[in-house]
């Protein structure tokens, strides 16, 4: 069984085997969860599993070699709203 030591300030240090299995890098979100075994309280450590979002940079090829200072901003909306009136 590995053991893990509390600093004063609450920090805890894990050994490199239990980072390894969990793919775990410096900065990564762990999750406790509460539960009861064998009719004990045990606790459950987990990575948390980062937000998928697969909308983000889906118009990075729409908007790649344009400018994007607010007169050209501008103009691209005005643009549309002419396109969008005829």
């Amino acid at each position: 069984m590995l053991k893990i030591k509390l600093s004063s300030k609450r920090q805890a240090t894990f050994p490199k085997q239990v980072c390894e299995t969990l793919g775990l890098q410096p900065g990564d979100d762990l999750l406790l969860d509460k539960g009861t075994e064998h009719d004990e309280e045990v606790w459950y450590l987990r990575p948390a599993k980062p937000h998928k979002r697969p909308w983000l940079g889906s118009l990075r090829a729409y908007a790649k070699g344009k400018s994007h200072d607010m007169d050209a901003i501008r103009d691209s909306i005005a643009t549309a709203r002419k396109r969008n009136k005829a």
